[in-house]
């Protein structure tokens, strides 16, 4: 798998019910305001979607700074 785009930027995730969709969302905003062109949303998406829960966090911590 090729290495997935890193952006510095804070993401708050708790307070999201551990709803995926919201948690995804909630990055994917974070990703476009930190300037992500619509092929890194894409890869996230899908990386996030390759797996369970767990994979999903675990994604979300590699593309921004989870907080």
């Amino acid at each position: 798998m090729a290495e997935e785009p890193y952006f510095d930027v804070d993401v708050r995730l708790t307070g999201h019910d551990s709803n995926a969709g919201a948690i995804m969302d909630t990055v994917v905003r974070a990703l476009r305001e930190a300037g992500a062109t619509p092929r890194d949303v894409d890869l996230f998406r899908e990386e996030c979607m390759s797996g369970d829960y767990n994979y999903l966090l675990q994604t979300c911590m590699r593309w921004v700074n989870v907080t």
